[in-house]
């Protein structure tokens, strides 16, 4: 794996992380420059870009390694969070979008889905009972609860909910979703996530401040 990141405290955070739990082979590069050297050379099985590096960009070495390369996974590492900057990265090739400060299992399950291996469950993150507006959701028994009103979920739903309860007020990206919960990302099952989301936002109406919007091309938000 290649990770491109011009801080290294960090960049040492995600290394020592990674090759102590999963056993990954991690190289460094605090350049764009360094970093397209690098690929080159060792043609790592996923890539982890910074955005914003000195002497390259992160989609700049983005743009440059799809020129070659459409099938190695790219995931962005970035402070900055705007929609046109979400779109940019996606259509320059991207396979995934983390924004800092990111908790580091997060990037841990999102690497482990797009190289298609398990995550275990200890991987995941621990949060059971969510407060989304005036509803309390409760994950391990898939119930939705609002005054004395209590609504049953199925697994899917819940486990969507739970993914969106985790990037609350961000974007959660539709591909891992697919990766994680269905296997692939295909055309059919992109299409039942879209049946699932709609089911949610019923679900959801009594509380006219809870919100999940669809981000077009990217996945979904829920605002709370």
């Amino acid at each position: 794996m290649l990770l491109a990141e011009d801080e290294i405290a960090l960049a040492k955070i995600i290394k020592d992380s990674l090759e102590s739990r999963h056993e990954f082979q991690i190289t460094i590069a605090s350049q764009g420059n360094e970093a397209l050297e690098i690929y080159h050379k060792q043609k790592p099985d996923i890539l982890v870009l910074d955005v914003m590096m000195p002497q390259m960009d992160g989609f700049t070495l983005a743009k440059m390694i799809r020129q070659i390369d459409v099938r190695t996974p790219i995931i962005f590492l970035t402070a900055r969070s705007s929609t046109d900057d979400l779109v940019t990265g996606f259509r320059l090739g991207g396979n995934d979008y983390l924004k800092k400060s990111f908790d580091m299992e997060e990037l841990i399950v999102r690497i482990l889905a797009l190289l298609n291996r398990p995550v275990a469950v200890e991987d995941t993150p621990q949060a059971v009972v969510f407060t989304i507006g005036q509803y309390t959701f409760h994950y391990p028994h898939q119930t939705l609860q609002i005054s004395d009103q209590t609504e049953a979920l199925s697994h899917r739903e819940a486990e969507i909910l739970r993914l969106l309860c985790l990037h609350a007020n961000d974007v959660l990206h539709r591909k891992p979703v697919l990766l994680e919960l269905w296997g692939d990302d295909s055309f059919f099952n992109a299409r039942s996530v879209d049946v699932f989301i709609t089911k949610l936002r019923k679900k959801l109406k009594a509380d006219p401040s809870v919100q999940i919007v669809n981000i077009r091309g990217i996945g979904y938000k829920l605002i709370i």
